[in-house]
This record gives structure tokens, sequence and C-alpha cells, in this order.
């Protein structure tokens, strides 16, 4: 089967925004244009189709990604021409904090995104994070100002929020005509037309003059938006500075460019609730959004040959894929979402595992459409789908060609910072919960299970209550396992403040052959301003650890130094202050002996774990705790209680400003003190306050909190 849209005309973007911006409702508004769906789906009413899961229907909020294939043709262009279509992959990713992960993995396999803003908040916390994080994977992006109908929507000053807290590359496209009750439409600056949205669900778009009250604003706006524009191109800027009328064509050819190398943001303007602008902005994806083409090769390391190569994003290269989300289905299993960079997979082929090093049989092929499903024989380069019968491969593996081996870079997600004792209601629920607690944390890499050394109870950790509440609501419903929990606990962690070192002989003699291992270690803080890639040859960098081997001369077998590694995770996963994971340090295994016939990897892994715990005792070691980063906004007659409370839990103040008639406060606090916060601060502000938090970073532990952290563990 050949491949139905060029690689040219693709597009694969997220939706992303601070929660309740409206990034389901602009979902639902692009399957009804785009004819994938004949009916508009509303949260409020529960009846979306990309918020398909039963806890997002009823909590109004998207937890898990979807995905979602469409084809869209521009305004105004012949709509049964098949070649004016453009193929959209589109993912609505979550917007509450406890499920950053989604974003996260969502940017790495997308090559463009839309970014959502409430027209009364402007920029909230959530959407800076979500900011960065395409920042980081460096998509190109375009942004709406939502909800321009709602009482108090200013898009000035939503897109002053934009310039001040985001980016200063953000720019006009649009102008709103109207706000509040009387938004109708929008000037788009370029064309310097008005479109207006009539028919019953905003589906004619109606082009007209610019208004004349709107004319001096527009024209004003216009020259600010072709200066950003022609700045990139010599011969445009001499002629706009001339005062020669420049083609418009040439214009949005020039911003396309600028939009890919993330130079310009281009801010638009609508409601999705009231059906207004949201074509433009498709409009705007097909015009200034990278296709597969647009964007750089996708780069790996060869594990044959440890050399860096590329895919290019063609039909003819070797095979290349990236699984970057695990779903359990429940009429066909788990479903291993990929996104194929190079080359092409066809349904019954066998596909290579880089990173496990494992052939598999890819079953089936699906292209979702949220919940429901549409087999495919092929996927090509550029494309979104999921593969059904995968076993081993899991978020962040790489699926290529075997006589091509890639491993793309992993995706590197937060670490948890809740934590909840678990336990199964009945003795038949225990077998099925350990099944039930293993797929979930397949599924997301954010949900970590293990189990306490002392008490052999079961923790659960994830990104905050709300997460594992929902998981634990998941385990309920799909895996039918009932389970009691505990209190959500902070997860706090340990680390070192100074140097030290320390040698450590394991000796061990029993009739016949003995044990021996014999290390001398040094224990500091680890550097972490060194990027990995700078590190030197001989140290390697995972999971809050460097290990630094400095052995010559074979003083310890070469085959004995992953012992010493592995006994050193072992120590710190043990902690010595209160029993939480040690984290950020480094240890330089400088020396240590060996004996010919009683040396063995046990006893060296026991000498590195000893020696860590008894270096670590005497390197000054702390309690870390997770800060997190909260916004609140009341009414300004609660001011001050507000900001008692927050200094009362430790926090600090960060900034103030005005919203509305509302006070917003931003501060830094410590998680521990913010459980059941939400409750609080409502009976406080007479339910008119809210609050939103996400985790910033860890932090020492003031001594009297340490104090009785280390009390309750005993």
């Amino acid at each position: 089967m050949a491949r139905q849209y060029p690689l040219e005309r693709t597009r694969n973007f997220g939706i992303i925004a601070h929660i309740d911006a409206g990034k389901t409702t602009t979902s639902e508004r692009v399957l009804f244009y785009t004819g994938m769906s004949h009916k508009i789906g509303e949260v409020h009413e529960g009846d979306t189709i990309t918020d398909w899961m039963e806890q997002e229907r009823e909590r109004g909020i998207t937890i898990t990604s979807a995905a979602i294939s469409c084809s869209w043709i521009k305004i105004g262009e012949d709509k049964e021409k098949e070649e004016n279509k453009t193929n959209f992959n589109i993912i609505d990713t979550p917007g509450h904090i406890d499920f950053t992960a989604e974003v996260k993995r969502s940017m790495r396999v997308l090559d463009g995104a839309v970014v959502v803003f409430d027209g009364v908040a402007g920029v909230e916390p959530q959407s800076e994070t979500n900011w960065r994080y395409a920042e980081e994977a460096q998509v190109p992006r375009l942004c709406l100002i939502n909800k321009l109908d709602r009482t108090g929507a200013d898009f000035e000053k939503s897109y002053a929020s934009i310039l001040e807290r985001l980016s200063k590359k953000a720019v006009r496209m649009q102008i709103p005509i109207g706000l509040e009750e009387k938004h109708e439409g929008a000037v788009d600056l370029l064309k310097m037309k008005a479109y207006r949205f009539e028919g019953q669900m905003g589906e004619k778009v109606v082009e007209g003059e610019v208004p004349e009250e709107l004319k001096a604003e527009a024209e004003k706006y216009r020259g600010e938006l072709i200066e950003r524009i022609v700045e990139n191109d010599e011969v445009m800027t001499h002629d706009y500075l001339e005062g020669k009328e420049l083609p418009l064509d040439k214009l949005k050819e020039l911003l396309r460019k600028a939009v890919i190398a993330n130079e310009v943001f281009p801010v638009y303007a609508g409601s999705a609730l009231k059906n207004k602008g949201v074509q433009l902005v498709l409009d705007g994806v097909v015009d200034y959004l990278p296709s597969p083409v647009d964007i750089r090769p996708v780069r790996g390391i060869n594990p044959k040959t440890n050399e860096e190569e590329e895919r290019k994003p063609s039909d003819d290269e070797p095979f290349c894929a990236l699984a970057f989300k695990l779903q359990t289905d429940p009429f066909v299993g788990q479903l291993t979402f990929f996104r194929v960079y190079s080359g092409a997979v066809s349904s019954g082929s066998y596909i290579y595992n880089s990173n496990t090093e494992e052939k598999e049989r890819l079953g089936r092929i699906v292209r979702l459409q949220a919940d429901k499903r549409e087999e495919v024989e092929t996927v090509y380069a550029g494309e979104i789908a999921a593969a059904v019968g995968l076993k081993d491969t899991k978020t962040s593996h790489t699926l290529c060609d075997e006589s091509k081996p890639i491993i793309l870079e992993q995706i590197v997600f937060p670490e948890p910072v809740v934590a909840m004792r678990i336990e199964p209601k009945t003795k038949a629920d225990q077998e099925k919960m350990g099944l039930a607690l293993k797929k979930l944390s397949d599924e997301d890499p954010t949900f970590k299970i293990k189990t306490d050394p002392e008490t052999l109870e079961t923790i659960i950790a994830g990104m905050g209550e709300l997460h594992l509440d929902i998981l634990v609501d998941r385990m309920k419903r799909e895996f039918s396992v009932e389970a009691n929990v505990g209190k959500p606990q902070v997860a706090y962690k340990e680390t070192i403040q100074r140097e030290a070192e320390q040698e450590e002989k394991y000796i061990k003699q029993t009739g016949g052959r003995g044990q021996y291992g014999h290390v001398k270690i040094r224990v500091k803080p680890m550097d972490k301003s060194i990027a990995d890639e700078d590190l030197p040859k001989n140290t390697k960098r995972k999971n809050g650890l460097e290990f630094i081997n400095s052995i010559k001369g074979g003083i310890i077998p070469q085959e004995y130094i992953p012992a010493v590694e592995k006994g050193i995770r072992e120590g710190m996963a043990r902690g010595v202050v209160a029993g939480y994971q040690i984290v950020d340090v480094s240890v330089n295994l400088f020396d240590g002996s060996y004996h010919d016939v009683d040396s063995s990897e046990i006893a060296f892994k026991i000498a590195g774990s000893k020696a860590f715990q008894d270096a670590a005792k005497k390197a000054n070691p702390v309690i870390l705790e997770p800060i997190m980063s909260i916004e609140v906004v009341a009414p300004e007659e609660f001011f001050g209680d507000v900001s008692g409370s927050l200094n009362s839990k430790r926090g600090q103040i960060e900034g103030m400003e005005d919203r509305h008639g509302m006070k917003v406060i931003r501060a830094k606090v410590p998680l521990s003190e913010m459980f059941g916060y939400t409750t609080e601060l409502r009976s406080m502000t007479a339910g008119r306050g809210t609050s939103t938090m996400e985790f910033d970073s860890y932090a020492v532990v003031p001594p009297n909190v340490a104090e009785k952290i280390i009390e309750s563990r005993k």
C-alpha cells in the first residue's frame, strides 16, 4: 500500500496548555472541522472524544495524552481536490502538573505545538513548564489566546504575559474583533482581512474588510509583524525600508522559516467554546509549522560502533522509530505508540529493539482516534501509530532495522515526589495487584513501585496526590483490584555535603574457599555544572551516581569493578540518615586489592556497599525535600491571610501581581506542608481562592524538621 499523503503535507503537532485553558475543547473543534467527528463533544458534558477515560470524563480534566489523525484543507481551497489535503497527527496532552510526563514524552516525538492560553489568566504555571519542555525539545510553536468570550478576557494583557514570562519572540498574527460577549472573530494582520464565524457551529468562515474602529490598531501591529518577518532577510528588509509593497506569499515563506527556526512564535486569537478562530489556527499549522522534512534528521548512537549516526525523514532510509507511550487497551491488550523517523514498517514483520537487543514480531498496526482503532498495513516515515503485540518494548526504546541498528536519545522523566503505602484488600487481590501495578508502571514512567525492606510493605510513588488517586482508581476499574492505601508521604532523598574517604576489607574465612574484597573510595557531592558529554572517559553518570574508575595496573581486576558499582548503588538505596535514597554523589574508586583464589563479585559488592555507607556517614549527610512552586489566586481582601499562611508553611514569597481584581501570589513551599492546602485555601477565602502547584527542585531540610523525620522513621 502506497503512502496516503506526501511527507511535505504531514504535520505532527501537540496541543499543550495549563489546566483549564481549553486544550480539549480546542481539540474537539479540530476534529469537528476536519470532519473526523460529526458532533462537537464538550468537557462539561463529559462526551469529548479525546478525554475518553472514565476518570477524565468524571473530573473534566485530561489525564492521558490522546492521539488522533485527521486531514485539513485550508480555507478557500478546493475541498474536492485530494492534493489540497494536509494530514494531521495530533496529540491532546494533559494540563495538570501530576501528568506532566505525558507532555514531556509527547514533545519528544512531535514536530510542532499549538500552545493554548486562557484569555483571562494569560500565562499560568503549567504553561511555563510546558513551554520549557517544548524549548528543550526545540519544538516550533503557534500560540492561541483562547476564551476571549469570557468576562475579564484581555488579549493585550495575555499577550504581554507571553512576552514577559515565556519569550520575547512572540508576535501578534491576529487581533480580536471585540472581547467578552462582543467577541466576533479576528483580524488577520498579514492579509489585513477580518474573519467572522457563522453557522450553528461556526463552520462558515466569512472574510470581510477590517472594521473601521480597528484599522489604525491593525496597521500599527501589522508594521510590527512585518518588521519581525523581514529582519531575517536582507533583500526584503531593504524593500520594506524603501516602502515597497511586499508580496504575501514571500512574507509567508519567510515567516515559515522563522517559525521553524524558533525565531518567531505567532499569536492567534479566538474562543474555542464559542467556535471562533480554530480554523485559522489550523491554516497556521499548515502554513507555518514544520513537516517531518523541515526538521533536522534524528540522531542516535550505533550500538556496534558507538559512533553517532543520523536518519533522514525518508521512506527509503533504514527503518527507525521511537516508542514513546504504552497503553493498556481492554480489547486488544497492550498498545505501543511509536513515531517513525525513517523508513517504513508493515504489520506481521519482525522489528529489532536496539535497547533490549531482541527481535519482536509486529502483530498489527493501528491508527488511533483517541479510543477507536483503525487497522493499517504499513506506517511510513513521519507518521505516528500504535503497535499491538510487542512484549518487551518499553517507553523510550528504539525500534529499528537489525542490519542498521541505532539507539535514539532516551526521554528523561521527572522523579516522583509523593509516595504512599498500598496493600490488597483480600488474598485474591494480592496476585492481581502485582500484575496491575506492573502494567501501570510500564505505561507511566513517573509511577514507581518498591518494597520497604524493613516492613515488606509495597510503596507506590508518583507526581502528586491526584496522580496516585487516579492510578488506584484505574486498578479498581480496569484490573478489578481492591486495595487499601495509606496517607500520602513525601518522597524525601538524602545527599552528602563534603568529601570523605573510606577503606573497606571484606574477608570471610570458612572451610574451603573464602571471600576477599578490598576497596578504597573517595566520595564527594556531584558537580552538576559539568555536562554528561564533558565527563572524562573513566567516568559514568546514571541515576544520581557519578562513578569514577581510577584503578590502574589491574590492582582490582576489571571484572570486579561493576560489582563494586552495584554495591555502591545498594548502599545509596538504603540511605544513612533516615533510610531514604542517596542522590547526587560522586564516588571515586582509586585503590584496593584482590586475592587470586578468594576474590569474587559478591565479596567486592559487599565491600563497595559497606565502604560507601561508612564514607557517606563521614561526609555530612543531609535530608533533601521536594520544594513546590505554587501560584495562589485570591481576592485582595484575603491577601494578608493567604501570604501569612504561606509563610507559616516555611514558604518563600517570590512575587505578586494583580489580575482582574484578584491578587496573584507566587511562592516556593516545601511539599510536606502542602497536603490538604486546597481545602484550607477555600475556607480561608470564602471559596474564592484557587491554587496551582508544581515541582520545582530539591532542597536541604532544616535541622529541626530533619529531627522529626528521623524520629518518625524509627
